[in-house]
C-alpha cells in the first residue's frame, strides 16, 4: 500500500516521492536531532511551489498527518511523523540576490550557510541563525535571532514578503501590502499557517565582522558574568554578544565560561575599541576574536551541534543576569553529563528591541537574555541522565525566568508554553489560524489550535 501511495504522490510531482525501502528514504527521513527516529509513510521531495501545493492537497485527501521539513534542524522533531506525509523542501535551494536593491529571495530548503554564502558574494548579509546548518524557513517563521539583530533586527524584521501554500493548496504572497494579516502571522507564528516556499529579505552591506569567543576557566565565571552584565548593559547596536558555559572544543573535557562577540560596524578601529574592555578583563584562557568574513561567524559553534547527536533543549528568557542566576548556572554546569552539554545566554538589545510587541507575531522585544539550555550526547545509554539534567537545571533556574519563550527553542512536549511563546499576540493568532487553517492541518509545530481563543 505504501509503495502505491508513493507512486500516486510521485505522479503529481516534478520531484520524487519516497516510501520505506526506496533509495534515499533513510537519509531523507533523518533530521538533525538523532533523538528523533520516525518513519513517515511517504516523503514528497519537492522541487518547486507547485509540488508543495500538490503534496498538501494529496495529504489532505488521503488524511495523512502532514509534517514540513525545511532544514530539519528544529530540536523538537516536528519535521517528521510516523506514518505521515513529510513535505521535504530540502531540494528547493535557489537563492537570488539583487545587489542594487539589496534584496535576496531564498527558497524554503536553503540553510543559513547557503544563504550567507550567496549574499556574501555581493558584500551583503541578513540576520540569520548562528549555526550554519539551520534552515532559514523555520528560523524565520519563529522570529530569527542572530548576530546582526542588534543593528538590523531579527530575520522577520528584514522579511519583505513570503510565498505560502495554504491548507487549501492555494498559493499566496504575503507582505505589508498583500495579505498583511497573514504576513503579520508568519513573522513569528511558526509553521501554523501554511508552507512557506520562499522568502524575500532585505540585505545589508556587511563584508566582514570582528568576532569570536573569549574563553575563561569555569572558576572565573562569577567575576566574568558580573563584568559582562555591566558590559552588556550599554552596547552599541553593531556589537552583539553571547555568554556561554561550554566544554573545550578540543575534546579535553575542560569546562569553560566564554563570551562571544560579533561587531558588524564598518569602522575597524571603533570595533576594536568597543570590544577591548571585554578582551582585557581578567586572565583569559584563550582569545579567538578576529576579523573574519560574515559567513564564518555563523559556523563558529557548528561543532557543538553535530548532525545525528541526540539532543534535548529547554529555554526561557531572563529579565536580568543576576548573581543568583549565575550561581545556579555554574552549579548546574559543573554536573553536566556530556561534553556536548552547554548553556548559552543570548543578549537582546538594539534594533531587535525597538519594535512594538504587537507589530509582528513574535512578541519578545524586551532587553535581556534568552537562555538556551542544550543537552546533547552521542551514547544512547546517556539519554536518561542527559534529559534529567536538562529538566533539573531548568527547574533550578525557573525562579529567575520571565514568562516568555522563543518558539524555535521549545522542546517537543512544551505545549503548555504556547502562551509564553506568543504572549499578547495569541488571541489574534488564533483568529488567523481559524481563517487560514481551520482544520489544523498544519499542527506539527508549536501549535496554535483554532479552538484556543481566550487561552
Amino acid at each position: 500500500m505504501t509503495g502505491n501511495l508513493a507512486a500516486e504522490l510521485g505522479a503529481g510531482l516534478s520531484g520524487e516521492a519516497l516510501a520505506p525501502g526506496d533509495p534515499g528514504y533513510e537519509m531523507a527521513r533523518r533530521i538533525h536531532n538523532g533523538l528523533i527516529d520516525r518513519r513517515p509513510a511517504v516523503i514528497a521531495r519537492c522541487g518547486n511551489t507547485a509540488d508543495v501545493s500538490y503534496a498538501v492537497g494529496f495529504g489532505r485527501e488521503q488524511e495523512l498527518e502532514l509534517s514540513v521539513r525545511g532544514g530539519g534542524h528544529n530540536v523538537a522533531g516536528k519535521a517528521v511523523a510516523d506514518g505521515g506525509l513529510m513535505i521535504d523542501l530540502a531540494p528547493m535551494k535557489r537563492v537570488d540576490v539583487d545587489p542594487r536593491a539589496r534584496r535576496a529571495r531564498a527558497q524554503g530548503g536553503v540553510t543559513v550557510g547557503e544563504y550567507d554564502r550567496a549574499t556574501a558574494a555581493f558584500g551583503l548579509a541578513t540576520t540569520s541563525g548562528v549555526v550554519s546548518s539551520t534552515g532559514i524557513a523555520g528560523l524565520t517563521l519563529g522570529g530569527g535571532q542572530g548576530w546582526l539583530m542588534g543593528r538590523y533586527g531579527l530575520a522577520i524584521d528584514n522579511l519583505i514578503s513570503a510565498e505560502v501554500v495554504l491548507a487549501s493548496g492555494e498559493v499566496l504572497t504575503a507582505s505589508d501590502d498583500t495579505n498583511p494579516d497573514l504576513f503579520w502571522a508568519l513573522r513569528g507564528g511558526g509553521g501554523n499557517f501554511g508552507v512557506a516556499t520562499s522568502f524575500e529579505f532585505r540585505a545589508h552591506p556587511v563584508i566582514s565582522v570582528l568576532g569570536g569567543p573569549i574563553l575563561h576557566p569555569l572558576g572565573a565565571a562569577p567575576q566574568l558574568m558580573a563584568f559582562y552584565r555591566e558590559f552588556a548593559s550599554d552596547l552599541p547596536d553593531e556589537l552583539s554578544t553571547q555568554a556561554a558555559f561550554m566544554h573545550a572544543p578540543d575534546g579535553s573535557g575542560l569546562k569553560l565560561c566564554a563570551v562571544a562577540v560579533c561587531h558588524c560596524g564598518e569602522d575597524a578601529a571603533q570595533a576594536e575599541a568597543d570590544v577591548r574592555p571585554l578582551r582585557e578583563f581578567g586572565s583569559a584562557a584563550a582569545d579567538a576574536v578576529q576579523r573574519m568574513p560574515y559567513p564564518d561567524i555563523n559556523t563558529g559553534v557548528d561543532w557543538l551541534f553535530p548532525k545525528g547527536a541526540l539532543s534535548y533543549w529547554k529555554s526561557a528568557f531572563l529579565s536580568e543576569l543576576s548573581e543568583a542566576a549565575v550561581q545556579v548556572i555554574v552549579a548546574a554546569f559543573e554536573q553536566a553529563p556530556s561534553e556536548l552539554c552547554a548553556l548559552v545566554l543570548e543578549d537582546f538589545h538594539g534594533a531587535a528591541t525597538r519594535v512594538a510587541t504587537t507589530a509582528t507575531a513574535y512578541p519578545h522585544r524586551q532587553p535581556g537574555f534568552n537562555l538556551l539550555l542544550i543537552s546533547s550526547w552521542r551514547d544512547p545509554s546517556q539519554s536518561d541522565a542527559c534529559i534529567a539534567w536538562a529538566h533539573e537545571t531548568y527547574a533550578a533556574l525557573s525562579p529567575h525566568m520571565a514568562s516568555r519563550a522563543y518558539t524555535n527553542y521549545l522542546a517537543a512536549e512544551d505545549y503548555d508554553r504556547v502562551k509564553d511563546a506568543f504572549g499578547p499576540n495569541l488571541d489574534r493568532l488564533v483568529e488567523l489560524k481559524r481563517r487560514y487553517d481551520p482544520d489544523n492541518l498544519f499542527h506539527l509545530n508549536q501549535n496554535i489550535a483554532p479552538a484556543a481563543a481566550g487561552a
